[in-house]
């Protein structure tokens, strides 16, 4: 995984998890806007969320983002 994408989800689960505690779930759009303006990026992280860790839709922020700064 990119670097550009791994920090772009440490802040995300970072906000939320800030923001609405540590239950907060997340999918792997939340990395994303509401437009396709990268989509190599997009299929980054879906392929690390779905192929790769074979993760539910929706998952525990900090789950995530203990995976990611573990870089698992």
């Amino acid at each position: 995984m990119r670097e550009e994408l791994r920090t772009k989800i440490i802040d995300v689960c970072t906000k939320k998890i800030l923001a609405k505690g540590e239950s907060v779930g997340v999918s792997f759009y939340a990395f994303f806007a509401n437009k396709n303006d990268d989509p190599e990026l997009l299929m980054e992280a879906a392929t690390w969320w779905i192929q790769t860790h074979k993760l539910d839709h929706f998952e525990k922020a900090v789950k995530i983002k203990t995976m990611v700064e573990r870089r698992l």
